[in-house]
């Protein structure tokens, strides 16, 4: 067995402990004061394993974790990105608690992504206790906001891409085989806006202008925009309108999610979702919103990443073949500003976002020391 493989199998069970107590520390997006209890632990236990810590705060989400690790045998920097915050309220571990069923381990958030930053955690455990170097300093930053958009952390993140000649991210590995992340969609975020004119439904309809109706022309017009071919999706996840049923609707709204492939493609229909005129004779519409975030291409650069990630595994003897996915991550902001990106280094698992959410109890020393081998030769 390879000696860093080794390392992780003997300590597999103080890594499971540590995932299950950073799991107990709840941190959903938007509670500061949770994601920054969970923050303060973290800093502790990254600064027993060496790492230089800091904080930038914020002031209305959980303030970033900055750390630096390692001198490095090369110059530049190495970048890691976690996430500390997940979808899941405090509270929700009660009602489905951690437990280890079947090989896997259950509970909110242990995969996406409180099991990447564990991985993380004992990958430079590790290299302390063994000696051994990265080839790059080491530039980790644990953000608070992944899953509402990353607002308070992608200046900082983009800011450190620009630095870094690689960056890696411990996001979940895809199910069902542990799939490296090779590419991602970008998305956008959209609000439509109508005003129409109330009127009483029963006695006086003409008066009105139907705020409802005027949105559902443009329903239909912005569902056909998806577009498989080319990998963009449209999807008009939630509508609302009206105050009662025996009034024209004075007012609707409806709120878009776009992906797509490439900034081309996200221009385009933008363009058409701004373009949008109203439809009804005295009905107003308005439109809010834009792109978030950049898809994450799977560049030669990429690839070539991926290949020496695939390579490393195999000398740690498992597989890992690379996959992509329409759903996005920082590693989006990574890639847009030209950092060579690998995603999903993190745990194996499956049911993100539900209470059904496990990691693979067994892939947790793997998957550590695939990124310490990476830390270390990537």
């Amino acid at each position: 067995m390879h000696p860093i493989l080794a390392y992780m199998e003997q300590h597999k069970q103080e890594i499971i402990d540590d995932l299950k107590e950073f799991v107990a520390i709840e941190s959903p997006s938007n509670d500061k004061a949770a994601v920054d209890r969970l923050s303060r632990v973290l800093a502790e236990r990254f600064a027993g394993a060496g790492a230089n810590t800091e904080f930038l705060p914020r002031e209305n989400r959980g303030d970033l974790l900055r750390m630096a690790w390692g001198v490095g045998q090369e110059p530049g920097q190495t970048m890691v990105l976690c996430h500390m915050d997940t979808v899941f309220g405090v509270g929700e571990i009660a009602k489905n608690p951690l437990r280890i069923e079947n090989g896997r381990l259950y509970g909110p958030g242990t995969s996406d992504m409180k099991g990447g930053i564990t991985l993380l955690l004992w990958a430079l455990r590790c290299m302390k206790e063994l000696g051994l170097q990265p080839k790059r300093k080491v530039l980790a930053l644990l953000t608070s906001d992944e899953e509402i958009g990353s607002h308070a952390a992608r200046e900082v993140i983009e800011e450190e891409a620009r630095r870094s000649a690689i960056a890696l991210i411990a996001e979940p590995a895809m199910p069902p085989k542990g799939a490296l992340k090779t590419w991602r969609k970008g998305t956008a975020d959209y609000h439509i806006y109508i005003t129409g004119k109330p009127a009483h439904a029963g006695a006086d309809p003409t008066k009105g202008i139907s705020a409802v109706e005027e949105l559902a022309h443009h329903i239909l017009t912005l569902q056909k925009l998806t577009d498989m071919s080319v990998g963009t999706t449209v999807n008009v996840g939630v509508i609302q309108g009206g105050s009662r049923s025996n009034v024209v609707a004075p007012e609707a709204s409806a709120h878009i999610d776009v992906r797509f492939m490439t900034m081309e493609e996200a221009h385009r229909i933008e363009g058409i979702i701004k373009g949008l005129k109203p439809v009804l004779p005295g009905a107003v519409l308005r439109v809010e919103g834009g792109i978030n975030r950049p898809p994450m291409v799977r560049t030669e650069a990429t690839v070539a990443l991926f290949q020496k990630a695939q390579a490393l595994a195999a000398e740690l003897g498992f597989d890992v073949d690379e996959m992509g996915t329409g759903g996005a991550s920082d590693g989006n902001f990574t890639s847009g500003a030209g950092c060579p990106t690998i995603d999903g280094l993190g745990a194996c698992g499956d049911g993100l976002h539900t209470f059904e959410e496990y990691v693979v109890v067994d892939s947790l020393p793997q998957r550590a020391a695939l990124l310490v081998r990476l830390l270390q030769e990537a």
